[in-house]
């Protein structure tokens, strides 16, 4: 099996990028569970792509090995886009996935269903090696609820509703791997990804 370090600590990524991955003999790994301290990089990037390759970049730079980053978050358009980039610090830089959804809902106080229109967005970087570079994106629309609904995922799963009316949080891993998109993000990481391998 191959090791690609995950430029992240967050379990939840690390499980689905690991879950997808696998098939073409690929373990994701956090740094954390390799014994290795990836330092706090500053995601300065305007866009969801620059930043996941600063944090892969970052991760490629001190272990030498190969290295995958995900950069992804919600983007409400009753808000002009927020949280966007921000998703992860929306609610300040320690809060929960509890206080973000909170500050959310909010902020969407008021605004009626058919206007709480949302994506999520994904974009990976993976760097192999210095001369090979690859990425991926994906979407998912959906609605955004107006309270949280089912205990799985992470993050602004809970009120994310999907077509069939389901938050990400009610659904199985399989499930949400089919439709979400991180799901579609990883698939499309996984042909480039094999593409090169069997070359």
């Amino acid at each position: 099996m191959t090791k690609f370090i995950i430029a992240s600590n967050n379990k939840g990524k690390a499980a689905e990028l690991d879950r997808i991955l696998n098939p073409l003999g690929i373990t994701a790994v956090t740094a954390k569970s390799e014994g290795i301290s990836l330092d706090d990089v500053d995601e300065t990037g305007t866009t969801f792509a620059e930043n996941a390759f600063i944090k892969a970049a970052a991760a490629f730079k001190k272990t030498g090995m190969p290295s995958v980053a995900d950069d992804s978050g919600l983007v409400v358009d009753a808000l002009n886009g927020e949280p966007g980039v921000y998703s992860a610090r929306y609610a300040g830089e320690n809060a929960t996935d509890e206080m973000r959804i909170e500050k959310l809902l909010r902020n969407l106080e008021g605004v009626p269903t058919e206007k709480r229109t949302a994506h999520f967005v994904s974009s990976i970087c993976c760097i192999i090696d210095e001369n090979t570079i690859i990425t991926a994106e994906g979407t998912c629309n959906g609605i955004i609820a107006e309270e949280p609904k089912g205990d799985g995922g992470f993050g602004y799963d809970p009120v994310f509703l999907t077509d069939n009316g389901k938050s990400f949080a009610e659904l199985t891993a399989e499930e949400k791997d089919k439709l979400s998109h991180r799901g579609k993000a990883l698939r499309l990481l996984y042909e480039k990804v094999k593409i090169i391998r069997d070359a």
